[in-house]
Parts: structure tokens; sequence; C-alpha cells
């Protein structure tokens, strides 16, 4: 690559970092006071709501409608276009989703606003990108690691998501240091313009020794259960749902019927919204039971399959974290550190990752924890036979016979 091409693409991504961080706090501003204002027992009218938010994208979604599945078309090379509508419409409808009660996450939003608004930037004229061959999939790669660093604030494992996520065995390390620019930028905007980032203090001192290296392997094998659990709950019910109820209208109508119903019997909201509340209680002490993680596993699953939207992510980081504390006195390691272990894993299984969920473990629980979570996901991302909640994430030999033929 030439040096007016290299400088090009620096800037770019300088420029995304910049675009993307500032809406990523706008949107997670605004998805914490929605989260705020749902005390106020919205969740009563979530099948009314449905029906405008599947009317939002029946009327002016397009393609948008695939949602990540699109990301992953045009981030893979395929000759796809990604409408700039999808920004406000996966933005409003991620919003109302959380005022009314819906059990969502927010990662699938940061990384569609990403993706979106970098890919649509390339294609500018102005900017002289969209001659190169692959500077589609550059872009939407790019655009992922701004997007998922500007809302969770954690830029070295949004690098790696990125890299990895799109094709399982291949690291677009081609792309690192355009991605590096863009999440670090992100995260500093971010950072600056008041967007809180979570972290938590593992207050426990231990040193790796051959036994507990056993007990990480038998708390990654049953990490990658719950991880697995999760993404071929969502899969199935997507399925089903679309069986039996063909029409979009009523599925989201008396399926949101059903899921307020059971939001509001379970603890009165307990397990709406993003999982914060179980993910704090996790790390503080405060009450988590026992079905927590299996509860907030089934809802999130319910409410994604019959077409609220947001992302999986946040969830996972609850079910994982609960599902530590419960299993923590079984393995015998401190319910703090198994909690994080949970939260780390349980996402990495389910979005079949391994780098990204590493970094994350350490950028929030801090560095000197890795070899745990490393440890930790080398069995976890081993066993869950490469399922993911990405369907359109491919295997590699997948990836380069289609790029052949």
């Amino acid at each position: 690559m030439s040096l007016k091409r290299e400088i090009s693409w620096l800037s770019f991504s300088l420029i995304v970092g910049i675009l993307v961080g500032s809406l990523e706090v706008l949107f997670g501003k605004i998805l914490l006071l929605v989260t705020d204002w749902r005390q106020l027992n919205f969740i009563f009218f979530l099948p009314v709501i449905g029906l405008f938010i599947y009317y939002l994208y029946d009327k002016f979604g397009g393609k948008s409608k695939e949602g990540m599945g699109l990301i992953f078309k045009v981030g893979q090379g395929e000759n796809e276009k990604i409408p700039v509508v999808l920004i406000p419409l996966i933005m409003v409808s991620t919003w109302l989703t959380h005022l009314f009660g819906g059990s969502a996450g927010r990662e699938g939003v940061a990384v569609q606003i990403g993706a979106t608004l970098s890919n649509w930037l390339a294609k500018l004229k102005i900017l002289k990108l969209n001659n190169e061959a692959d500077f589609n999939r550059k872009s939407v790669i790019i655009g992922m690691a701004a997007g998922f660093s500007g809302l969770f604030q954690t830029p070295l494992a949004a690098v790696f998501f990125a890299l990895e996520v799109m094709i399982i065995g291949k690291l677009e390390v081609s792309f690192l240091i355009y991605t590096g620019v863009a999440s670090y930028t992100a995260f500093f905007i971010s950072q600056g313009l008041g967007l809180e980032k979570a972290s938590f203090i593992i207050e426990t001192n231990m040193t790796l020794t051959p036994m507990i290296v056993l007990k990480l392997v038998i708390a990654g094998l049953l990490f990658s259960v719950v991880g697995t659990l999760f993404t071929l709950s969502l899969k199935k019910a997507k399925h089903y749902f679309s069986v039996w109820f063909p029409n979009g209208y009523k599925r989201i109508f008396f399926g949101g019927i059903i899921l307020a119903t059971l939001i509001i019997i379970s603890h009165s909201g307990r397990y709406a919204g993003l999982g914060t509340n179980i993910i704090t209680a996790s790390f503080t002490g405060d009450t988590v039971y026992s079905y927590d993680f299996l509860a907030k596993l089934l809802l999130t699953v319910l409410t994604l399959a019959i077409g609220f939207q947001g992302g999986e992510v946040t969830p996972l980081f609850g079910i994982g974290s609960s599902f530590g504390v419960l299993i923590a006195p079984l393995i015998g390691l401190p319910i703090e550190l198994v909690a994080a272990l949970g939260y780390v894993a349980v996402f990495g299984s389910a979005t079949n990752t391994f780098l990204a969920p590493v970094l994350i473990g350490a950028e929030v629980f801090g560095f000197e924890w890795l070899p745990y979570f490393f440890i930790t996901m080398l069995v976890a991302y081993h066993f869950n036979f490469n399922q993911s909640i990405y369907s359109q994430q491919r295997e590699l030999e997948s990836f380069v016979h289609n790029k052949k033929s």
C-alpha cells in the first residue's frame, strides 16, 4: 500500500473513532435514562410497543431487518449495502425495548452503529477509499471495533473482537492498526464525554497452582455448557416462533404478552433490561438466586426471538457472573473470581471468540487475572463446538472456498 493510501486509511480510522464514539455516548446515555424510567412499570405496554417496533422495520427497514447478519455479510466481503437508516432504527427500537421492559443487551446495537457509519463514510467519493477491493470489509471491521469500544470502553478487547469474530480461525491482522486507531479514539471520546465504564475489583490473593488450573478447567467446561445452551436456545426459539407465528406482527404482539407476563411475575422486573443489576449483585454480595442465570437466559432468548431489539452480550455477562456465583462453592474458588470467569467465559463461548473475552476480563477486572481468564477460555472456547449467536459467522475453510469460487 502506498504512503498516501496508508495515511488515508489511518485518517479515516481516526474520523470513524471520533464520530462513532460520540454517537455511542448519545446511545448509551439515553439507554441509561431509559433504564431509570422503566421503574414506572412500562412493562405492561411491551406487546403494544412491539407492534410499533415491527412496523418501523417493516415500513422503513429494508435490508436493515437482517441486523447483525447484514453486518457479517459485508464484513465477509459480500457485495451488500448497509442502509444508513439502520442506525436510527436500531437505536430507537432498542431504547423502546428497554423502556418497556424487554430483556436484551446493547452490544449488537453498538457494533451495528459503528459498522454502518464506517461503511457509509468509506463509500463517500471525497475520501476516495471505495476503489479498493476490500474497502467494504475493512470499513466494517474498523467500525465494529469503534462501536464496541465506544460503548463498553474496553478498547483492547474491541480491537480483537472485530478482528476475530467474522471468520472462525482467521484473525484480520492486516487491519490491526486501523482497528486500533478507531477503537482507542472512540474510547477516549466516550470517556471524555462522560460515558461510564463497568469495572470491578476482585479482592482476593491467589497463586496459580496445578490444582487451581484443574478447577479453572472444570469452570471452563461448565461455562461452555451455559454459553452453548444460550446459543442453541436462541436459534431454536427464533425458528419455532417463525413457524408458529409466520406473521411478524402477531409474533411480536402475542410473544410480547407472554414476555411481559413472565417479566412482571419474575421478581417484578428483575430480569428486564440489560441485567446489570444481576452483574452488580454477583460482585457486591447482594442476593443472587440459584435460578438467576437460567431466568435471564430464557427471557433474553424470548425477547430477541420474537423480534425486540438489542444485543446479547450484557445479558451474557449477567448470565455468566450469576452462574459463577452458583458454582463457586462447588469448585472451591472465591465467589468474585468465579463470577468474573463466568462473565468472560459464557460470553466467549456464546460468541465463539477467544481473545476478546480474555481481554475484556483483563480490562474490567484487572490484568493480573489474565492467566485465569486465559486458561478458563481455552476450555470454554474449545468445547462450544463452534456454536455462535452470530448465525453468519463462518469457518475459515468455508470462507476461503467461497472466495475462490
